[in-house]
């Protein structure tokens, strides 16, 4: 197993004035629905993961597959803690989405039940798995689906699959460790699948229903062509980590995203919007360059002077706790609650 290096814990603040609204993204709809169907999932999905990478992770003697599983915890539980808060407000909007909701967790009760812990760990890995063959997809399409979209729950979407790409080898080199049963991870992989197309689905019917869209052409049109993209993406993906000696770390990350989470802030808690120009903040916190390595022609108070003006532009990059864009999303109200 390839060594992943460490997983920073992220504590992202995110704003949710009392405008917030479901229709997140108002030129695709049927877009912000899926994902909100999605997210519905996240806090009882995750948890269940957790747990069975935690229990499983006590069987294995090497402090740093420990140290990596705590990591890859603390991540885990931000991503659950954050979605559930997003959850309310959704839930809130459209009450019908509770019963999905509850279905959800009445599910997940019953894998914790009945299926075992070797199934657990095993649809932990696939779990991750399919989350990472999101985030690929994603990655890719992201100026198509978040163009005019609210900037927080645009950044909450893509700082968690970003982070599922940081974490994909833990859940796996766990299940490889303790169990390694390729039987028992395509029976996980085929319910984790199944699960997700079901509860996406009909979250997003409630939702269409509730917006009047759900017998629009369009709407449709768009979904099955985005559910194809996607599953073209994750079932090549799915079937790549079934094959004995697969090492998740040797699987090509998305370009953007590792990127764009370099560009995570500590002090404010917030990440640049996902368009924002990111090359001034790197341009300012990358180390100076050794005195030898100066470009001739350069004294040393112009690189002071080119290194303030760069850590200028940074400080300017918009982030979706900061500021809201001035055209190209939906109008929000100043005041902001801080989750």
């Amino acid at each position: 197993m390839v060594d992943p290096g460490p997983l920073p814990h992220r504590r992202i603040r995110f704003a949710w004035p009392d405008d917030t609204r479901a229709r997140w993204q108002p030129l695709r709809p049927e877009f912000a629905a899926a994902v909100n169907a999605l997210s519905l999932g996240m806090p009882h999905g995750e948890p269940y993961v957790m747990r069975a990478v935690r229990r499983a992770a006590g069987a294995i003697d090497d402090p740093d597959v420990q140290a990596r599983v705590r990591a890859y915890l603390a991540q885990e539980a931000e991503h659950s803690r954050q979605h559930a808060r997003f959850n309310e407000i959704l839930v809130a909007h459209h009450p019908a989405l509770a019963r999905v909701e509850s279905w959800l967790a009445t599910s997940y009760r019953f894998l914790e039940r009945r299926a075992g812990a070797p199934f657990g760990t095993a649809y932990a890995a696939a779990f991750e798995a399919t989350a990472f063959a999101a985030a690929r997809w994603m990655d890719r399409r992201r100026h198509e689906l978040f163009t005019g979209a609210d900037p927080e729950a645009a950044t909450l979407i893509l700082w968690h699959l970003a982070e599922e790409v940081e974490h994909k080898t833990v859940a796996h080199e766990v299940w490889a460790a303790v169990d390694g049963s390729r039987l028992r991870y395509v029976a996980a992989m085929g319910v984790c699948f199944a699960m997700l197309v079901w509860f996406v689905f009909c979250g997003t019917v409630v939702q269409l229903a509730a917006w009047r869209r759900l017998w629009s052409p369009v709407a449709w049109f768009r979904l099955w062509r985005w559910g194809l993209g996607f599953v073209f993406e994750v079932v090549p993906t799915m079937a790549i980590t079934v094959l004995p000696g697969h090492d998740p770390a040797e699987q090509a990350d998305p370009s953007w995203m590792p990127l764009w989470l370099s560009a995570f802030d500590p002090d404010t808690g917030t990440l640049p919007v996902w368009d924002a120009p990111l090359d001034a903040y790197l341009a300012a916190t990358a180390p100076p360059p050794a005195v030898g390595d100066r470009p001739r022609g350069r004294t040393t108070s112009a690189a002071a002077a080119e290194a303030v003006t760069a850590k200028a532009t940074a400080a300017d990059i918009p982030r979706p706790s900061r500021s809201r864009p001035a055209t190209g999303g939906p109008s929000r109200l100043p005041a902001a609650a801080e989750v």
